[in-house]
């Protein structure tokens, strides 16, 4: 993710966020050995408590956070409205994120967390190609959906931040764009078992896709139509429809195998 120079003074913002197949290793937690005599368990036993509660307050902020910005946007987000949310001073609240700023990134983190916890990593376990982008598909379409009525950070913040360059804007960039380029694997993937067209073009195939997916929210929350859901449904079916391979065509790796065993 690009920061720009002078923009933003907490380096953890330019982390770049990756969907990956793998669970994450950075779950795991090291501990500093000593050569006291003392019992291990004594050892800093006084400031686990602390830190504990420290990252529960944290994350209770976050939460109410989250679902402030879901029904009024990044930038009806507030150290004072989340005190009055969250019952607590504002001092309080300013201690664990420092900043608006900071607090409007940690929400961009938060959601894009969940959505990857729903929509992609489940869809990973299903099999590679075009039973894959389905369910990638369809987990989307499902949390869309569930947003009509809570919010699309995703989307909202798009229409906040599109000409307010900045430390927030390039974290929903690359939040957006994650997501994009794994979908755009997934594409890939399909062409190489042969579920897809050789000749697919796959940035053309995700932005009609990805196109269908903003028109089922603007239509649905924005408009109230009903059917939205349906018709959806429908468009990405003929998207499909136009990419998907002959069902006699085997996949490239099958023919690549006879070709070397011939």
């Amino acid at each position: 993710m690009r920061v720009l120079p002078g923009s933003c003074h907490h380096p953890q913002n330019s982390t770049t966020v990756r969907f990956i197949e793998t669970p994450n290793p950075l779950s795991t937690v090291t501990h500093a050995s000593s050569t006291s005599s003392e019992p291990a368990a004594d050892l800093g036993a006084a400031p686990v408590r602390p830190l504990m509660k420290g990252r529960q307050t944290r994350a209770t902020i976050l939460d109410a956070a989250l679902s402030l910005a879901s029904h009024m946007g990044l930038e009806g987000l507030s150290i004072g409205a989340l005190a009055e949310v969250t019952q607590m001073s504002k001092s309080g609240v300013f201690a664990h994120f420092g900043s608006r700023e900071e607090l409007q990134i940690s929400v961009v983190r938060e959601y894009h967390a969940q959505f990857s916890a729903e929509v992609f990593e489940p869809a990973m376990k299903t099999p590679r190609g075009l039973p894959r982008l389905r369910a990638l598909f369809d987990r989307w379409f499902k949390r869309v959906s569930y947003e009509i009525d809570a919010g699309c950070i995703y989307i909202s913040g798009a229409v906040e931040f599109d000409d307010r360059p900045g430390p927030v804007r390039d974290a929903l960039v690359t939040m957006v764009q994650t997501w994009q380029n794994a979908l755009e694997r997934a594409i890939r993937i399909a062409m190489d078992e042969g579920h897809l067209r050789a000749d697919t073009d796959p940035k053309q195939m995700l932005f009609e896709v990805h196109g269908l997916i903003l028109a089922l929210h603007h239509d649905a929350r924005f408009l109230r139509h009903a059917g939205a859901d349906a018709r959806a449904r429908a468009a990405f079916e003929n998207v499909l429809s136009h990419y998907i391979a002959p069902v006699a065509a085997p996949a490239r790796r099958a023919r690549a195998t006879t070709t070397r065993s011939a």
